[in-house]
């Protein structure tokens, strides 16, 4: 199984998009490494980056991110309204398939001592990296921001960073690494340009103020859109869900008299998350995540990667069985005989595994033209993979080939490789590989 993690690296730069342009530039020569999702707010003045792979290739990506985002931005000149410590501000990495919030908090770790080594970056960790308790909550560590935390760090002991001397980089600031569960970045827009009231609703919503458990929340000034903002983090979406925040702050802002102008999303969201929004808001009975149509092609997909995975399984033992003495054949040609049958067989087998998934791979192309845009995302991952568990079956093909004998058996299956091989080129446009 692989393993595979999550890092949305937040930097701090929104408006000059091309040095956003550079920074994503220079975490694509990392392969393995899949760009989900970019978003760049020129009132915060910060840029998120949604990515997923596996852990090392994620681990290297982010530390390219932080040293290019390091080159570019000063953060003595930085002005935004997100808070924010560094010109890499904060680097999480979230658990998903085969790994675990422990994995993330070591991943962390490490990256966290390599950002030092590299860049002469000090690092803080966060959330469940935390070395310290106070440290947990990343508002603890981002106190007093870049500019008060300049000179408290060589005065206090308690502000120290956790890796690196005690003292911010000049222009670069500290990042702040860590291991967190998903998190939904979530923001309602009132029809007022009076930021006093946004800030007073996110105090009375957020939980460190006695408000709703597992919710953060600031007040935001968007000048270039003439609106305030209730900007709030979801720690737990299942246990505060979307709709929850939402209807609170639209009661809060009825006292003042204003209303909601909208909300956003920054990054992406969980399905489960808008699953039970919807169940709220339209009063659904007996609803269910099977009812999902991405759900339930999700299901299919896995359905269809199992059967790869048995065809996988059937040569990998044929494979062993290959290197495995006969003792009962006696003499060598009767064992040469064996070794070419379990050969051919091998090859067969992977051959079989590599037209499953082109055929695969082939169908969710069908289905890609005819997909609502909210699907693609899943269809194109899915195509991703189909096409790399054929590619993976016919090198497996080729490997058995080069030691059979029988040059007719050999040149009928590699004309078929070629076949195949021409069938999976097209490569899943809507997926940008970093």
């Amino acid at each position: 199984m692989k393993r595979l993690i999550e890092c949305v690296p937040n930097f701090s730069e929104g408006r000059d998009l091309a040095k956003v342009d550079a920074i994503v530039a220079a975490m694509r020569a990392v392969p393995g490494v899949f760009l989900l999702d970019r978003q760049s707010d020129a009132d915060h003045n910060r840029s998120v980056i949604t990515m997923v792979g596996e852990p090392d290739a994620v681990a290297e990506a982010a530390l390219r991110g932080v040293g290019k985002a390091a080159e570019l931005i000063d953060l003595t000149r930085h002005r935004g309204e997100h808070p924010r410590l560094g010109a890499t501000d904060v680097v999480p990495f979230i658990p998903l398939e085969g790994s675990t919030i422990e994995d993330c908090v070591a991943i962390a770790r490490s990256v966290g001592r390599e950002i030092w080594k590299r860049y002469r970056i000090p690092v803080y960790f966060y959330e469940a990296a935390a070395q310290r308790p106070e440290r947990a909550n990343l508002e603890n560590i981002r106190s007093g921001q870049f500019e008060g935390l300049l000179e408290e760090v060589m005065r206090d002991p308690d502000r120290s960073p956790d890796v690196g001397d005690p003292r911010l980089h000049p222009t670069a600031g500290a990042t702040v690494v860590g291991a967190r569960k998903l998190l939904i970045a979530y923001n309602i827009h009132l029809n007022t340009p009076d930021v006093a009231i946004a800030k007073n609703i996110a105090k009375a919503i957020r939980f460190s103020s006695g408000g709703l458990r597992y919710v953060k929340a600031i007040g935001v000034d968007l000048k270039s859109r003439r609106l305030a903002q209730v900007s709030t983090n979801l720690t737990d979406f299942e246990q505060t869900p979307l709709h929850r925040v939402f209807e609170l702050v639209k009661r809060e802002a009825e006292r003042y008299g204003v209303a909601i102008a909208g909300s956003e999303i920054i990054g992406l969201v969980p399905g489960r998350a808008m699953e039970l929004t919807a169940e709220f808001y339209l009063r659904l009975e007996n609803f269910s995540a099977a009812q999902v149509l991405e759900n339930r092609m999700e299901s299919a997909l896995e359905g269809s990667a199992s059967g790869v995975g048995r065809d996988a399984t059937a040569f990998e033992s044929a494979q062993a069985a290959s290197a495995v003495p006969h003792e009962n054949l006696g003499e060598p040609a009767r064992r040469e005989d064996a070794l070419q049958q379990t050969l051919k067989s091998a090859a067969e087998t992977a051959m079989e595994a590599a037209r499953n998934a082109a055929e695969l791979f082939e169908k969710l192309g069908q289905l890609e033209a005819l997909a609502a845009p909210s699907m693609l995302r899943d269809i194109r991952a899915g195509r991703s993979m189909a096409a790399a568990a054929a590619q993976g079956a016919l090198e497996s093909v080729a490997v058995n080939l080069r030691s059979v004998a029988d040059p007719e058996f050999s040149r009928k299956m590699k004309a078929d490789a070629d076949s195949l091989k021409s069938r999976i080129m097209e490569q899943p446009a809507g997926v940008d590989k970093l």
